[in-house]
């Protein structure tokens, strides 16, 4: 009798286990479940991203190709414009590629790869900002020497160390400097490390800094050659040129307020952030930020007059009047 009670109460236990375990399948082995096997839920913010990337590639892909096909865009500023639409196409991909390892393959390893790609994409495009600044103001403080070997020469040195410098801020998530194991050491960009974005941020306002001040300096060149056209027709309002310069230097601050609309709220909110705060805070800065390498394509390539006319070739093959007609002015800068 009492081992028939005994075997009766063994029996409700192990069914009484059974059933709570078959209840509850994805907690009890959670952690045991391939990546494959686990829900797939997307982040509408994830997929305003990869929107984004789209257009980024689509957009600075023609720039590169129009840049690539024409021989006679081989000046030193179509060198850098090009650099600048390249590393704005590797970003759109980046950020689409990010958004298929994420969803699609679902690896770690491959995400480290698309994150690092992302980082030294923008970085580059950020460095052909500033390699772009440096060239306008040389352009203009060296006019009777700018067009020689030595500034094509220099032009091909920046290109090497930006593109070696933006190489190095790349690896920074895939050399296992990450915070894949430790969760506390993130920063509002997994996988990057609260060190590696206060790296890349610290860089950023130090770039943003320096072309700053070289966008001063053009100015008041720009500003000075005008005076002095003037004075050679005496009125100084009513002169086209007093007229052109005030617009393009209105163009220059246009750029300037764009790039730092676009990146100053990520940068500064990566500097006071970390891994505690709402994701959505990080979209919400990270977002605009993309959105600087949809701009630069209209900022600088396509309101080029020569770059004008090559996608006029490649689109209709012609040439309209009013662009091959139309002239420099110092709002081109």
């Amino acid at each position: 009798m009492n081992y028939s009670r005994c075997r009766r109460r063994v029996i409700d236990t192990v069914r009484k286990w059974s059933l709570k375990c078959a209840a509850k399948p994805a907690l009890v082995f959670r952690d045991s479940l391939s990546p494959s096997q686990l829900p797939l839920l997307v982040n509408p913010w994830d997929i305003v991203l990869c929107s984004s990337g789209t257009l980024i590639a689509c957009e600075n892909a023609l720039v590169v190709l129009v840049i690539w096909q024409n021989p006679a865009l081989r000046a030193p500023m179509f060198l850098l414009i090009g650099s600048l639409a390249l590393a704005d196409l590797l970003a759109g991909l980046g950020l689409v590629l990010h958004f298929t390892c994420a969803y699609l393959l679902r690896s770690d390893s491959a995400q480290l790869l698309t994150v690092g790609l992302v980082v030294a994409s923008f970085s580059a495009s950020v460095f052909s900002l500033l390699a772009i600044t440096i060239d306008r103001y040389l352009s203009l403080y060296y006019a009777l020497t700018y067009n020689s070997e030595r500034t094509a020469a220099f032009t091909y040195t920046m290109l090497v160390l930006l593109w070696g410098l933006s190489l190095c801020l790349g690896l920074l998530p895939v050399t296992g400097v990450n915070c894949l194991a430790e969760e506390a050491s993130c920063s509002v960009v997994r996988p990057l490390t609260k060190n590696n974005i206060a790296v890349l941020s610290v860089s950023f306002l130090l770039l943003f800094g320096l072309m700053l001040q070289l966008y001063v300096q053009i100015c008041k060149i720009v500003m000075r050659h005008a005076h002095q056209i003037a004075l050679q027709h005496h009125f100084l309002a009513a002169t086209p040129h007093y007229v052109t310069t005030r617009k393009g230097v209105s163009t220059l601050a246009i750029i300037l307020g764009t790039f730092a609309a676009c990146w100053m709220p990520f940068t500064v909110y990566s500097l006071i952030a970390d891994y505690t705060y709402p994701p959505l805070y990080t979209y919400a800065t990270l977002v605009p930020a993309t959105y600087n390498s949809v701009i630069n394509p209209v900022i600088y390539a396509f309101r080029n007059q020569e770059i004008q006319k090559a996608l006029w070739l490649v689109c209709c093959g012609c040439v309209p009047a009013t662009v091959s007609q139309r002239a420099r002015t110092p709002s081109d800068v």
